[in-house]
């Protein structure tokens, strides 16, 4: 119980409104076909995570501080400036996904709810005053209350169940069998490994007081690999099961029709992440689904808040050695994210949120080999990690995953681009 939070927080990011977007939209329009992305990504990012903590505890440094000492001053400045901007992208997502809970709770408009999001700094300082474990344990039961809502949808209400068979088979064939698949599944690893846990895990893990001989490293080590083999499995399960219930509900579909007589109609690029609610209604009913939805909604993007805002500040400090106010840090990084969202849904219109979201995840996506090729970089050096570089098996899974991941990013890259290209220009 010593060692366990780091990877609590961690976890969070892995239940942030970008993955319940890209699970969204990944189960509503290639049904169980991208579970297998949901598994693959959540192993690697389980396998990234855990040398992401070896390598704070075996150097009592974190990602960002050992970027600074062991790279030339050239190669520093890009790693800064491209993880920097991996916050934002990062908090575009959660700043959206924050302001549909907003207008699902209390029907504001996306665009006035973006800014009211970005004023949030107020309620982030307030909720640090709380202590972080009330934070994550109020986000706990949000996170366990729509899985266990999730849990009864799948294996108990009949109408909502899924084919098992079917699903083991998604799982057992992985491949891109229709147009699209690709792009989606980068988005879904851009959300489940992203880019800033890893700086951030490594700093949270100091957190502890770890004594410096043999013994307690070792036991560090051990306790905070069973820490995030724990919290990760958890976000695993909840974004299997978002995608299984987005494709039980949503898939093959052209509409469906809610309490009161509403017809609420699906498409292709339809806007998932504000009619997500709907998964949740065969249990509860669309009033109340909607209200828990958005409840936990606005908790896991307020939670993610806080975890983007302290990496941000490990990226800064341990680059530059730079440090300013957390509540400055955090009204930059907002602004950063929000103003280019707020001109184009005022352009575009509301429907542009999931795009958005997806977007951003993308984009982590295509950032990430900037923070995993350093990371297993140091981890797999004895002059840096000395007796606690790397094993053979965290060695081959590690930079296996990491040739995955940047091999499907050179694949989708044009298509990414064209996607980009439209979601900012419209059409």
């Amino acid at each position: 119980m010593a060692f366990s939070g780091p990877a609590i927080l961690i976890s969070v990011g892995y239940m942030d409104p970008g993955n319940w977007g890209t699970d969204l939209a990944g189960g509503a329009q290639f049904k169980y076909g991208l579970l297998w992305v949901v598994a693959m990504a959540s192993f690697m990012a389980l396998v990234l995570q855990v040398i992401s903590a070896r390598l704070g505890v075996a150097t009592g440094k974190d990602l960002a501080q050992c970027s600074r000492d062991f790279y030339p001053r050239w190669l520093r400045w890009p790693n800064w400036i491209t993880m920097e901007i991996a916050v934002a992208a990062t908090d575009l997502a959660e700043s959206l996904g924050s302001a549909v809970a907003l207008n699902l709770l209390f029907h504001i408009p996306i665009g006035w709810a973006i800014v009211i999001t970005a004023f949030d700094v107020l309620l982030l300082l307030s909720f640090q005053g709380m202590g972080m474990r009330m934070i994550e344990a109020v986000v706990a039961v949000f996170v366990l209350t729509i899985g266990v809502c999730y849990g009864i949808e799948i294996f108990v209400l009949p109408q909502t169940q899924p084919v098992f068979s079917e699903m083991a088979s998604a799982l057992g064939r992985p491949g891109f069998r229709q147009s699209g698949m690709a792009l989606v599944a980068i988005g879904m690893i851009g959300a489940t490994v992203m880019p800033h846990n890893l700086y951030l895990h490594s700093a949270l893990v100091q957190s502890r007081n770890v004594g410096r001989d043999d013994a307690s490293i070792r036991t560090a080590i051990k306790f905070n690999t069973v820490d995030s083999a724990v919290a990760l499995t958890l976000a695993f399960l909840v974004n299997a099961a978002i995608l299984v219930l987005a494709a039980t509900v949503f898939y093959g579909k052209a509409s469906v029709v809610v309490a009161g007589g509403q017809v609420v109609t699906f498409s292709p690029d339809g806007d998932w992440i504000r009619i997500a609610h709907l998964t949740l209604a065969p249990l509860l009913g669309t009033t109340a689904a909607s209200t828990l939805f958005a409840v936990a909604l606005l908790a896991s993007g307020q939670s993610s808040t806080i975890t983007g805002t302290l990496a941000g500040q490990v990226v800064m400090e341990g680059f530059m050695h730079w440090r300013i106010r957390p509540w400055l840090r955090r009204v930059i990084s907002r602004l950063l994210a929000v103003i280019p969202a707020i001109v184009i849904i005022s352009i575009r219109g509301s429907g542009s949120v999931t795009d958005l979201v997806n977007l951003s995840q993308t984009f982590l996506c295509l950032v990430l080999p900037f923070a995993m090729f350093p990371l297993l970089q140091f981890t797999s050096s004895r002059r840096i990690m000395g007796q606690w570089r790397n094993g053979w098996i965290l060695l081959t899974l590690g930079w296996a995953s990491a040739i995955v991941i940047t091999v499907m990013d050179i694949w989708t890259l044009p298509e990414a681009l064209k996607e980009s290209w439209r979601i900012i220009v419209g059409g």
